[in-house]
């Protein structure tokens, strides 16, 4: 049943159903030991994953929050080879102006432990990469209405993206070369879009390892008042 108040029409929250503090706590301690095993993974199987699995999880991070109800957002799942092939040419170029000649020595210093460089073979051997791209302004004709709060939109759709995909049991990883323009072409996406990054998905590769490092204590990052 929908009704109209002062704020608009609004109808009957059923998103959650009461439970206990028990169950709240249960709840809570098994997500954050699953969560916390999501990992950015550089080496990917080449075993496929099915489309409706990656559209399952796109539609978790359609459902995110966003500044005015704008969903300021738009994704390109790709599978095809050819085109992830166009999309590791173009980065890896970026790439490696990046790290020849762009990046500063404390950036290159800090990125050091986790073996990063301007190979990105990943970018090929995924079975997807999902293109987020940021909406800027609504349409490309006509009235341009300006989006508000887009990167917080995006970045929380992205965030519960990134979850979904672990709780499935698929590896992901961010990747955001820069400047990232080529996407616009490569993909045939509008100028009011601007690629926020690219995320990697797929299964692990067997053997696939991850830096050893460690997350802030929690009583360094979090305040309770």
């Amino acid at each position: 049943m929908t009704v109209t108040s002062a704020q608009g029409p609004q109808v009957p929250f059923t998103g959650i159903a009461p439970v206990d503090n028990a169950e709240l706590r249960r709840r809570a301690a098994r997500l954050s030991v699953e969560l916390s095993r999501r990992r950015s993974v550089r080496d990917f199987s080449q075993r496929s994953v099915p489309q409706d699995v990656i559209d399952d999880c796109l539609r978790v991070a359609l459902s995110a929050p966003s500044g005015a109800n704008q969903q300021p957002w738009h994704f390109v799942s790709v599978t095809d080879p050819a085109t992830k092939a166009r999309i590791r040419v173009a980065a890896e170029e970026e790439e490696r102006a990046f790290y020849e000649r762009r990046a500063p020595t404390e950036w290159l210093e800090a990125l050091a432990p986790l073996g990063t460089n301007a190979h990105k073979p990943f970018l090929e051997h995924a079975p997807c990469l999902i293109v987020i791209f940021a909406q800027l302004f609504g349409g490309i004709d006509g009235d341009k209405s300006k989006h508000y709060y887009v990167h917080e939109s995006v970045g929380i759709a992205t965030g519960m993206l990134i979850s979904a995909l672990h709780q499935v049991g698929l590896a992901s990883l961010t990747h955001t070369p820069s400047p990232m323009r080529f996407l616009n072409e490569i993909l045939g996406r509008p100028s009011n879009e601007r690629p926020f990054l690219i995320l990697v998905v797929g299964h692990p590769a067997g053997g696939a390892t991850v830096p050893d490092i460690a997350r802030k204590p929690f009583d360094t990052a979090v305040t309770h008042v």
